[in-house]
């Protein structure tokens, strides 16, 4: 008999009614990045004879473009933080020997921890972790969700890179699971077991396996978890980071240590839309929000939809909010409410005002405002993970795009006429046409300038 999953704690309904309430986070100054705390001599990515190519997946995906000074990366993240790392878990048939590593997506090179176990699953594992001090210095009590997306943006940016290959992800794999697995303490345990460190919380792992892998060998976790020591390098100790935590950055990773408490991980196969390249991959950004006012063709912004909608099992529902002629909610299926939505996104956007002349909104939603933790976990990983898939194949198609993640008082369903607190936005996706052609000197009209934005834009 199936077990119901547990109901939603009263600790979990105030979080989740806090971020979504119009309260703004307090302001602090920015939080520079500290370096990566595992330390030892880093190796490359490229070594030969791999039946998995570590050094493109992740050179696609996580690392730090050098030309860009290091901050901007192919993956979007909410303010541009970038607060997600990578642990892998190296098995044979892989570019680097088996063992147990850390992911310096600056240096783009792997950190050894620690030896694999015997029993190792081919291919490679990557558990990714998540960071929050930065985001929660920055967002508040808004953090978490957005720790989320960030994470599910970055699985799949990883996926899409690492596929056409046997490439397979899991979004409810238990947080002690992949603790172990990764080598890592839980939150609770992290400052008595490395004083001076700040913890990493594990949110999602994917399995990059060679081509024939034995369907008996597909939980690649176990065996990592099984065997979760020793570990031959731990975090290097940083200033501040083992100070006694805010009370918001507590109650962040007390909370989403909370939502990964699962039963056993679920593995579904990720695939990359046919006009996905790797050169897409490695020049897809985030457009300026000036350049997001015209609209998509309605053949072009249906394909990306139905991407979005299809990327994940688990994923959320998904509409498009257009305006023009025929302004309204679009499902994959067809219309489900007319009317411009636009500006009333704007508003619930984090005051984005330049949202409410978007050419188009992608919007995921769902999510109740009692929600059980699997369903909250899930939801905002699955969102994140989708809009990731469903940019990359925006890009390929041409059209320009922006991920929205901040949403507040954003009840979708209420304002259908539906029961409040049902059916809330989880996450967005500006869309917009492709740049238009260079007018000649005697063809240029004035165009309007797009409304500013109110304060500085959250990503996703």
């Amino acid at each position: 008999m199936t077990q119901a999953p547990p109901a939603a704690s009263a600790p979990l309904r105030r979080a989740l009614a806090e971020a979504r309430s119009p309260r703004a986070p307090r302001t602090v100054p920015y939080v520079p990045e500290r370096a990566l705390p595992w330390g030892g001599p880093g190796l490359p990515l490229d070594g030969p004879g791999g039946a998995v190519d570590l050094d493109r997946a992740l050179r696609l995906s996580l690392a730090a473009p050098r030309e860009a000074g290091g901050r901007l990366r192919p993956a979007p993240s909410a303010g541009a933080l970038h607060p997600v790392r990578a642990h892998l878990l190296i098995g044979p048939g892989c570019s680097l020997p088996p063992g147990r590593y850390a992911y310096d997506p600056r240096t783009h090179r792997a950190h050894p921890r620690g030896p694999a176990p015997a029993d190792a699953p081919p291919g490679a594992v990557a558990v990714l972790t998540v960071v929050a001090s930065r985001t929660v210095a920055h967002y508040g009590h808004r953090a978490w969700p957005l720790l989320l997306l960030d994470a599910g943006h970055a699985a799949a940016a990883l996926a899409l890179a690492a596929a056409p290959g046997d490439v397979r992800v899991s979004l409810d794999a238990d947080g002690t699971e992949l603790a172990a697995a990764a080598g890592l303490p839980r939150a609770a345990e992290w400052e008595a077991r490395w004083p001076g460190t700040e913890p990493e919380l594990p949110l999602v792992a994917l399995w990059l396996s060679p081509g024939g892998t034995p369907a008996r060998e597909r939980d690649p976790l176990a065996a990592w978890s099984a065997h979760s020591g020793p570990l031959t390098a731990a975090p290097l100790p940083q200033p501040d980071a083992g100070t006694a935590p805010t009370g918001e950055l507590s109650s962040t990773q007390t909370l989403l240590d909370h939502l990964v408490r699962a039963g056993r991980p679920t593995w579904h196969p990720a695939h990359r839309p046919a006009l996905v390249t790797d050169d897409i991959l490695r020049t897809r950004r985030s457009a300026d929000p000036a350049d997001l006012m015209p609209p998509p063709a309605p053949e072009l912004l249906a394909q990306v939809l139905t991407t979005a909608r299809a990327a994940r099992p688990e994923s959320p529902a998904w509409v498009a909010a257009v305006g023009g002629d025929a302004p309204g909610l679009l499902t994959p299926t067809g219309p489900l409410a007319s009317g411009d939505a636009r500006p009333a996104l704007a508003r619930w956007a984090a005051g984005q005002r330049w949202i409410g002349t978007a050419g188009a909104v992608l919007l995921a939603h769902g999510c109740p405002a009692d929600a059980p933790p699997t369903l909250v976990r899930g939801s905002h990983l699955a969102a994140g993970y989708a809009a990731g898939a469903a940019q990359a194949h925006a890009t390929a198609l041409g059209l320009r795009s922006r991920p929205i993640g901040s949403w507040q008082q954003a009840d979708l369903g209420a304002a259908l006429g539906d029961a409040p607190g049902r059916d809330w936005i989880i996450h967005g996706l500006a869309l917009a046409a492709p740049p238009a052609p260079p007018e000649s000197p005697h063809q240029r009209t004035p165009h309007p300038a797009p409304p500013t934005s109110s304060g500085k834009e959250e990503r996703p």
